[in-house]
């Protein structure tokens, strides 16, 4: 392999600190204590128990009925293949609210990191389950990181949001992702801060980016990832044009 031909970056974690995990949580509580409320004693849910861990060991990186399904079953809610659409809906009002509110930022290091990737001459790509992966992007500036307009329009290629038949691990927003890129999974590397998203990577034939946002270096670590990285500014460069994913010296 002589290098990498192709970068391909989940958002929601990697690129931008979203309010997912926020909306996800209070639209399930604000459900809880009213249209719910007559079945939160057949349940084991209290607002208390969804936690962070929780959000990313069994939610992150999910498409939205993924995520919704996994957090009911760990709670125990009865009747889920009714109530699944229902809290997906609610939570989608939410982040759109939370979206336009300004509720997130980017990740200084993730974004300058993307930029300079592609000004070494490496197609880029978005892939993230979410449907609002788009409106995340579009809302960030590049003037202050040498580039011009905003984030999404940076991309060469966006798959974000698309209903694939199968979501992570399963590696198929990724393989689509190459192809779209024109490049050879085993010639292209994909950032990801969850570990279905590290298990999907390896599953299909890329180098594995792991971005710890949530103090899961180890998890990642154990899925396979490349490296791990709290900042994604420590990365080196030069490295991957010899098809290398490792830290400055």
């Amino acid at each position: 392999m002589s290098g990498y031909t192709g970068a391909i970056f989940d958002v929601d974690g990697v690129l931008v600190d979203s309010p997912h995990e926020e909306a996800w949580r209070e639209s399930l509580r604000e459900l809880m204590e009213g249209p719910w409320a007559d079945i939160v004693g057949e349940t084991s849910y209290s607002p208390e128990k969804f936690t962070p861990a929780l959000y990313h060991e069994r939610m992150s990186g999910k498409p939205r009925k993924a995520g919704a399904t996994a957090a009911l079953e760990y709670f125990g809610v009865p009747d889920i293949d009714r109530r699944v659409q229902e809290y997906g809906e609610y939570k989608q009002e939410m982040i759109i609210r939370l979206i336009s509110e300004g509720r997130f930022s980017a990740y200084d290091d993730a974004v300058q990191f993307v930029v300079d990737v592609k000004q070494s001459g490496i197609p880029i790509a978005a892939a993230s389950s979410s449907k609002n992966a788009k409106l995340f992007l579009e809302r960030v500036d590049l003037s202050r990181f040498g580039a011009e307009g905003n984030l999404h329009g940076y991309f060469d290629v966006d798959v974000s949001g698309r209903d694939f038949a199968q979501g992570k691990p399963n590696p198929e927003i990724f393989l689509t992702a190459a192809s779209e890129l024109g490049v050879d999974p085993a010639n292209a590397f994909v950032a990801e801060d969850a570990v279905n998203g590290i298990q999907a990577a390896k599953a299909g034939g890329f180098g594995a980016l792991g971005v710890s946002r949530a103090d899961d270096v180890d998890a990642l670590a154990a899925e396979g990832a490349d490296v791990v990285v709290t900042d994604m500014g420590t990365i080196d460069l030069s490295a991957l044009g010899r098809g290398e994913l490792v830290r400055k010296s």
